[in-house]
């Protein structure tokens, strides 16, 4: 029974994909005492009502001696917004059915135990695998302090990226771009090193499908970088030019923000921009930039579109770069997921280990 609302809930939490950083997403439906459905709700963005707050507002007095089906644990700390666990108390419910506990220090099962004490009937672990997997960009944030990376990249059949030529447009379908927008909607921030801004002047936007649009970022080592690219228009979204103190008295185009890392690497990016609130990384940059995001740990998917072609050359590009190989057994082994057709490509995606 509990299994069919709480997927009604994780449902309703996909709603806000890619828009509740630094908070997590989260669904919630009431029941009244008759196990009819009275009141739903999700978090929209931070700073907007908790799921729990909107689903119970909806339900009003029904809730009273009924049931909340939430994916993640009620919050008991004062953020944004008040404690969530006050609300639930206040309405006079009988049970609460939660799949994830929160793994932020701030609650860690404290909401929980509040309601038990309050004599509430507490389930907690329902479709615990679905809900971590819906939030995994939110718990990754919590325990390491980095954003969850995801790494994109679309090569034809052969592996190649590019022709001998550097030639890469297009290699994908229209379908295929339209989910990368989509892709970009669902994320805080997409990534590029400076030789993808020489070499292809990237937009990098969700075409409108996000509002505000992702952060746009470029880690750049020399910042040689071109005075007219399209990322210095701040009118068409953010962009953040990140560089290491080797190079900080260089100037920059104007129009971006400036950023001076410790260190100009992958690591020391993504933990600044975890301090920012981003849940979720896109790198959508070249083989060196890449290698280096995954040797640092950087990296916790990969998302390859492939299309149906064979471009050849030896010299032609590829996604990666050497990560420093030796042996067959050093050889990253991730869980590929079931491919998916994109028009006439495929999504080939696969999670390496966090």
């Amino acid at each position: 029974m509990w299994d069919l609302w709480m997927r009604r809930a994780l449902a309703l939490a996909a709603l806000a994909e890619g828009r509740t950083s630094p908070n997590p997403l989260v669904g919630a439906v009431v029941l009244d005492a008759n196990g009819s459905l009275v009141g739903e709700g999700f978090h929209a963005r931070a700073g907007e009502p908790h799921a729990e707050v909107g689903a119970l507002a909806q339900a009003g007095d029904a809730a009273q001696g009924g049931t909340l089906v939430v994916t993640l644990e009620p919050c008991c700390h004062h953020g944004r917004t008040p404690p969530c666990t006050q609300a639930v108390l206040k309405a006079g419910l009988a049970r609460v059915v939660v799949a994830l506990e929160d793994p932020d220090p701030r609650v860690a099962g404290a909401g929980i135990r509040e309601l038990r004490q309050a004599g509430l009937d507490v389930i907690s672990g329902v479709l615990n695998a679905e809900a971590a997997e819906q939030n995994r960009a939110f718990l990754h944030r919590v325990r390491t302090g980095r954003p969850w990376g995801v790494l994109k990249w679309a090569m034809g059949l052969d592996g190649r990226t590019a022709l001998t030529n550097g030639a890469s447009q297009w290699i994908s379908g229209p379908s295929a771009r339209a989910w990368v927008h989509r892709l970009r909607a669902d994320s805080d921030a997409v990534i590029v090193g400076g030789g993808t801004l020489r070499a292809d002047d990237p937009l990098l936007t969700s075409r409108g499908q996000r509002t505000p649009e992702p952060l746009r970022v470029v880690l750049s080592r020399s910042l040689d970088l071109p005075a007219g690219a399209q990322l210095w228009d701040n009118r068409v979204a953010a962009t953040l030019v990140a560089h290491g103190p080797e190079v900080a008295h260089r100037p920059i185009p104007a129009g971006p923000e400036r950023l001076t890392l410790p260190a100009c690497d992958p690591e020391a990016l993504l933990l600044e921009l975890a301090r920012r609130g981003c849940n979720r990384v896109v790198w959508e940059c070249g083989a060196e930039l890449a290698a280096a995001a995954i040797r640092q740990g950087c990296v916790q998917e990969v998302m390859a579109v492939v299309a149906p072609k064979l471009m050849g050359g030896t010299a032609a590009r590829t996604p990666l770069a050497d990560l420093g190989l030796e042996r067959m057994d050093q050889a990253l082994v991730g869980t590929l997921l079931p491919p998916t057709p994109i028009g006439e490509d495929w999504l080939l995606r696969l999670h390496l280990s966090a």
